[in-house]
């Protein structure tokens, strides 16, 4: 008889799916390859009781395909709660695309991977997200009708970045007023992480109301020009998680609030664009929570992308889109007076409330 030692490596690998920790019920994952074309992607359904999973698609290059299925894993779940909390008939999916946009990226590639989209017959419909733009999109749309953020010349809205930065101007003022007792950001220190679409139209945003901003970003090019269009300072300290700010404003990549980094924080105030900026939200959270610092939940500020493109599918216009993005302010002060009520961290309010509306559907549902 032969004895397999199964090490904890080869034990991952036996449940490549259900068993990842950030699986969390999923309804549908799905594995795209085509060899033609060097398409390698996953598309992650987390739950549509709300109405067809929305979400972008993310072209990264990912070390491995345990990280991009962790990604799409995590992604896909923060959809279902963005829309849930936000009041959108949609429910979470998310797609990643496993490559260099700036180099494997091809037309041929977007429009294989907009047929394997089209396969799902509605159940996901995607739209743009890092590694993507709107001319992205418009080819997805030569080979099916789900996609979002198309080119408003193609009768879509284009692209979600500036109504995604407006949102989370929105949260960043109310979390301020929350902290502090008033949203005026005049004179406020704010550092602002990733200048990308999203982080340089908050940059502009936040400059107006005549706040102290330093940004960074790892494309030094980016950071000159920004720094030159809106006269605002480069960060160049050791450790950006320990500047003398009053507000950190992620916008890049998640899970920068980690084990390494949660102690560190000097800011009272964090609010960003990123999504899952908690590595752990049942650790990190109470953590915040206890230092007294005031986390906005990701997905409820940066909802304003989804808010935008959902114009494509229930038909409102762009004064509409506005208005909607605006009202998170109001949603960002409900949550934290929800948790105060009822003991719980931002996270786990906002959380509780999507819950709660889902919940409600599928009874409704069952009827």
């Amino acid at each position: 008889m032969i004895t397999k030692i199964t090490t904890p490596k080869e034990l991952q690998k036996m449940d490549p799916v259900f068993g990842q920790l950030s699986f969390d019920n999923h309804e549908q994952i799905v594995f795209c390859n085509d060899k033609d074309t060097g398409l390698k992607a996953i598309i992650g359904i987390h739950n549509s009781v709300l109405g067809p999973a929305l979400g972008g698609t993310r072209m990264w290059n990912y070390d491995n395909e345990w990280e991009a299925l962790n990604d799409v894993l995590r992604l896909s779940r923060g959809m279902t709660y963005k829309s849930a909390i936000t009041g959108l008939n949609l429910g979470g999916g998310k797609a990643v695309i496993i490559g260099d946009a700036k180099t494997k990226k091809t037309p041929e590639l977007m429009q294989k991977f907009g047929e394997f989209v089209h396969s799902l017959s509605g159940r996901y419909i995607t739209a743009e997200d890092v590694g993507m733009v709107t001319s992205d999109m418009d080819l997805v749309r030569d080979v099916t009708p789900y996609v979002t953020g198309i080119s408003e010349s193609r009768g879509g809205s284009g692209n979600p970045s500036p109504v995604t930065a407006y949102g989370v101007y929105m949260g960043i003022k109310a979390a301020t007023k929350y902290q502090f007792g008033s949203d005026n950001l005049n004179g406020r220190k704010v550092l602002v992480q990733g200048i990308g679409h999203v982080g340089e139209t908050l940059v502009e945003y936040l400059t107006k109301e005549g706040a102290l901003i330093q940004i960074t970003d790892i494309n030094e090019e980016r950071l000159q020009e920004v720094s030159t269009k809106y006269g605002v300072n480069i960060f160049r300290g050791d450790d950006l998680y320990s500047a003398d700010v009053d507000i950190y404003a992620p916008c890049a990549l998640g899970a920068t609030i980690n084990d390494d980094t949660v102690y560190k924080i000097k800011a009272k105030v964090i609010a960003g664009a990123a999504n899952n900026q908690l590595a752990n939200e049942n650790v990190h959270g109470p953590i915040l929570q206890e230092r007294g610092i005031v986390y906005a939940p990701d997905f409820v500020i940066n909802a304003g992308g989804i808010i935008n493109v959902y114009a494509e599918i229930v038909h409102y216009d762009k004064a509409e889109a506005m208005r909607r993005t605006e009202n998170i302010y109001n949603t960002t002060l409900e949550i934290f007076n929800h948790g105060v009520l009822h003991n719980l961290t931002p996270q786990k309010a906002a959380m509780a409330i999507a819950d709660a509306r889902i919940e409600q559907r599928k009874k409704e549902n069952a009827k």
